[in-house]
């Protein structure tokens, strides 16, 4: 039943047809629970498992990008890489590319932000755009690549499963799971690279430190966010400093050169810091209650103050521009996020840490989009975490507010994160048990 529904999304252009698709994928998800709920009972073969996930993947690559056309931007940016410019310092609508231009071109989003993509995932995108292939074969090819990466992902899977004496039956709520699908094969999101980088790791801790450091960082060149899982990953391969080293010297060889190339941190990756907002579950409350509380006009009156207590004035009229509440929030935020880092340092399991602590990121975030989640699955399927699977069912509808007239709040949000608060609440453990 999963197969069948799915199928018939290819048929759509998602965006423009949002009621259908949100039906067809809350159909899915009850199908999914369903044959979880009876290959629970009678037992799962790995080619079964892998066979089906396959078949998922492939029903959707045809699929057009509407939902999220971040694949034209990978594509691009290969295609400035392979030209022999850098895409960290020029933009989409910069002049000195203009020859590169197309149809993707066109149809791109953002073409005023430099790219934020760390090498691994630029090595990907340069592969690609490399092959003689028109740009739609391009993106076809691209996303084949990322089902391929998914799929190691779910065999990794059920390798912990069976090394954690675990049902096999969990990996389906990653495998078999709707979004996943849509988010990797039918959108062609290039987080299925990183997160088979992090199943390797956990894969390999305790006793592979070199494999796991050397796979850890791929994850984090290919998207930075398992930077944070560092020392967490470092404490349980028990062999910390080597670990740490090994993530740090290859990490700066691959990174030294865009440092340098564009000045420090590239002005990509700072425009998405300061900028982009949608969907933080606990940021939109959060810089709300700060604006309520005028925390600006208290910033203002501190930096006021010392400004006339150091006679420094050129140093904090600096300042003075991002003194509003949406940054304090981030700020906020980023405190409690390194706070979560620091408490996942206790945890023994790779699995139930790795797993809690890309949820407490996500939780600590100020963008969530749907694919956002690929991060957490595969560790909420293992640990079977109630709250964070049915994330997963609860995510897309954010896409309403993408591509409707439906404000996102108060109704969008709260129909996605109200639920899953309640589910959090009964049950907030990870934990293989």
């Amino acid at each position: 039943m999963v197969v069948a529904h799915l199928g018939l999304l290819a048929t759509f252009d998602l965006a423009n047809h949002l009621l259908v698709f949100l039906i067809l994928l809350g159909v899915s998800f009850a199908s999914l629970w369903v044959a979880e709920r009876q290959l629970r009972l009678s037992g799962l073969r790995l080619t079964h498992l892998l066979v089906v996930a396959a078949f998922l993947r492939l029903t959707l690559l045809p699929l057009p990008p509407t939902l999220s056309n971040d694949v034209l931007r990978y594509v691009w940016d290969g295609r400035v890489v392979v030209a022999g410019s850098n895409p960290y310092l020029l933009t989409p609508n910069d002049e000195a590319l203009e020859p590169l231009r197309d149809q993707l071109w066109e149809e791109m989003d953002h073409r005023d932000v430099p790219t934020v993509y760390p090498p691994v995932a630029m090595a990907l995108f340069s592969l690609v755009a490399a092959l003689p292939f028109s740009s739609i074969n391009q993106v076809f090819a691209l996303k084949f690549l990322l089902c391929c990466a998914d799929l190691f992902t779910c065999a990794g899977l059920v390798y912990l499963a069976r090394r954690l004496r675990l049902r096999e039956s969990r990996v389906l709520w990653y495998a078999w799971n709707p979004l996943v699908v849509l988010e990797v094969a039918g959108m062609g999101h290039v987080d299925a690279i990183g997160v088979a980088a992090v199943v390797a790791t956990v894969t390999f801790l305790p006793e592979r430190v070199w494999a796991a450091a050397l796979a850890a960082t791929a994850s984090v060149q290919a998207k930075l966010v398992p930077l944070l899982m560092a020392p967490m990953w470092a404490r349980q391969s028990r062999r910390p400093v080597l670990f740490l080293a090994i993530l740090a010297v290859v990490s700066v060889a691959m990174m030294a050169p865009i440092a340098w190339f564009t000045g420090g941190v590239p002005p990509g990756l700072v425009a998405y810091g300061v900028s982009w907002e949608f969907n933080g579950p606990l940021f939109e409350p959060l810089w709300r209650a700060l604006e309520v509380l005028d925390t600006p006009a208290r910033v203002q009156g501190l930096l006021n103050y010392l400004k006339e207590a150091t006679d420094h004035n050129p140093a904090w009229n600096r300042l003075y521009p991002f003194n509003y509440p949406q940054l304090h929030a981030k700020l906020l935020l980023a405190l409690g996020l390194l706070l979560a880092v620091g408490r996942s340092w206790f945890f023994r399991s790779p699995v139930a840490g790795t797993g809690w602590l890309f949820g407490m990121l996500l939780l600590f975030s100020a963008t969530v989009y749907p694919w956002y989640l690929l991060w957490a699955l595969p560790w909420a399927a293992l640990c079977r975490q109630r709250a964070w699977l049915g994330l997963s069912a609860l995510l897309p509808l954010s896409y309403i507010s993408q591509f409707s007239d439906l404000p996102h709040l108060p109704w969008v949000f709260g129909a996605i994160w109200l639920p899953f608060a309640f589910l959090l609440w009964r049950n907030p453990r990870w934990s293989t048990d």
